[in-house]
């Protein structure tokens, strides 16, 4: 199930980015090349890009893509470590939960009024549910990885670490300048 889930989640992140590439590129062909234009590109643009970051945030959680600041935490024991990582996870859910909660009031309200996109046919709400979607995936991927500190699985969160591979780049370019200083001798 889980696999699954992965696999939707990828697939439909990059048919979104696909997606909007085209109809971008489409629409600047169109403009330049032949002074014409859909009126209704950028709306949609829009929205397949909100869609994309929305999903994009719990992929990036699930991949450890998202950066943290965590120099103080790195400082703290490992027991430490586990206790900050599950309190910043509680929050994460909060955070998760009001905007779930916020999201399903927007557009419940965005259904009974019947509001339509602006230069598409679609009802605002349908195109706006990717906030119950994208918040709904952060929320599984938070408590997934409670689950995995919970039971010692991971000490954190898994984020990119910037200045340990900042410092991984500087060694491999300095053994590189050396490499070809023994080359040239």
């Amino acid at each position: 199930m889980v696999r699954l889930l992965h696999r939707f989640e990828e697939a439909a992140i990059g048919l979104l980015l696909v997606s909007m590439t085209l109809l971008v590129f489409f629409e600047v062909v169109l403009r330049f090349f032949f002074n014409e234009g859909l009126l209704w590109a950028q709306e949609l643009t829009l929205y397949l890009s909100a869609w994309m970051v929305l999903m994009g945030a719990s992929w990036g959680l699930r991949e450890g893509a998202h950066i943290g600041v965590d120099a103080a935490v790195k400082h703290l024991s490992p027991q430490g470590q586990k206790l900050v990582t599950l309190l910043a996870l509680a929050l994460c859910l909060v955070y998760c939960g009001l905007f779930i909660y916020g999201s399903w009031v927007y557009l419940s309200k965005m259904k009974l009024i019947g509001i339509e996109m602006e230069d598409l046919p679609i009802e605002k709400w349908k195109a706006m549910s990717c906030l119950l979607l994208g918040f709904g995936l952060l929320t599984l991927r938070v408590l997934t990885i409670g689950y995995e500190v919970a039971t010692g699985k991971r000490t954190g969160f898994g984020l990119v670490d910037e200045a340990k591979e900042s410092m991984h780049l500087a060694e491999e370019v300095t053994r590189e300048m050396e490499s070809k200083e023994e080359q040239n001798k």
